[in-house]
């Protein structure tokens, strides 16, 4: 079950300012040798050390052909590739790497089993249990009288 977060926006300078939203929540974070010990749990014949040897190699495959300009689709995962933020030119002619760009970003969308519409399909959220926002003293707050 996925977790979320209420949090107030506080940059007065949107029009959303004051507004409250909510965020996902994360619980925890794992890296590759703790990825390679869950997959190492669930019957297969192969062990933590060659699981994550497996997967320490497809993460340096990946940063490899992503910076060669290639997208790495994984099934039912992402597909992986790099975009860029830049800001605009008035010409083609006018537009340099050196004046316009303004950094490189990795970019992962969503893909088969794991797409927007099976999320929205079947995930399931309830609030986290522990956050700085009270909502009973906020409710209070709310209602008071000056």
């Amino acid at each position: 079950m996925l977790e979320y977060r209420v949090y107030q926006n506080k940059n007065k300078v949107t029009s959303t300012y004051g507004k409250f939203y909510a965020r996902a929540a994360i619980n925890q974070s794992i890296n590759i040798d703790g990825l390679a010990h869950h997959m190492s749990q669930h019957n297969t014949p192969f062990s933590k050390g060659v699981i994550k040897g497996m997967l320490t190699d497809m993460v340096a495959c990946i940063h490899e052909l992503v910076l060669n300009g290639t997208a790495v689709k994984i099934d039912d995962l992402a597909i992986f590739s790099v975009g860029i933020e830049a800001m605009p030119a008035d010409t083609a002619e006018d537009w340099s790497i050196a004046s316009h760009l303004r950094s490189y970003k990795l970019r992962a969308r969503a893909t088969g089993e794991f797409s927007r519409a099976e999320l929205n399909a079947v995930a399931t959220s309830k609030e986290a249990a522990h956050y700085e926002y009270n909502k009973k003293e906020a409710a209070s707050k709310e209602t008071e009288q000056p």
